[in-house]
């Protein structure tokens, strides 16, 4: 017998069962290949965008003491290395349920076919072939249904958890690096538009002195040569 002479034995339990499963199988497949292509994308921009995002902030801090500009920068890292954990986790759960309630789902269909065999020997009182082998084959294929769709949830929930935490490396090997840079730009800061101003000032101030001076020695010598 093909699927569609076992599918004329099933009652509305088994039906439901198939359809619940067949959605099942399609959200997580769906669901699999864009969390796994999300976070393959993710994994190769997330260390840039974290820097982009840190230098943006430190363009604000500019003139701030060093332990305001390392706390601002310690927390700034560790809000968007939040967002990107949350991120590269989206669609984590469904795959999950899936891999652990589909053979369960199965499971329950077989046990529903069982009960059918059992039924009809008990209705016509015989224990032959044509009695049993309808619900029996229908809870094989509940079995193998559940099976189905539960392998290729487990399959992109460890893909994508694998990936993730490559994302997770990248970002904090990269938050490292900021916080390094961030402590020795605090350590050696550069100088601000109003240091340079009063820099400027000072040197002029002096260049006129050292003028003044030279004016000032040349009017002696003259003053002695004409003397002379």
């Amino acid at each position: 017998m093909d699927f569609m002479q076992y599918w004329q034995y099933s009652d509305m339990v088994t039906k439901s069962l198939f359809f619940v499963l067949l959605a099942l199988s399609i959200i997580s497949w769906v669901t699999g290949i864009i969390r796994v292509l999300q976070s393959r994308k993710l994994a190769v921009s997330v260390a840039d965008d974290l820097s982009q995002k840190i230098q943006s902030t430190q363009a604000e801090l500019v003139g701030s003491d060093a332990a305001t500009r390392r706390l601002t920068t310690e927390q700034t890292l560790l809000k968007h290395i939040g967002r990107y954990r949350f991120a590269s986790e989206r669609g984590l759960p469904i795959l999950g349920t899936t891999a652990s309630i589909a053979p369960f789902i199965g499971l329950f269909g077989t046990v529903w076919g069982i009960f059918h065999a059992l039924h009809n020997i008990g209705t016509s009182g015989q224990a032959g072939l044509g009695q049993v082998a309808a619900p029996v084959g229908e809870a094989l294929i509940m079995t193998g249904l559940g099976i189905a769709v539960a392998i290729p949830a487990v399959v992109f929930y460890n893909l994508a958890v694998r990936i993730n935490r490559r994302v997770m490396y990248h970002a904090n090997d990269r938050a490292h690096e900021l916080l390094a840079s961030s402590a020795q730009l605090a350590a050696n800061p550069q100088p601000t538009v109003a240091t340079k101003s009063v820099a400027a000032q000072a040197q002029v101030a002096k260049d006129v002195q050292q003028s003044t001076e030279e004016v000032q020695q040349a009017g002696h010598y003259r003053s002695s040569t004409s003397q002379l």
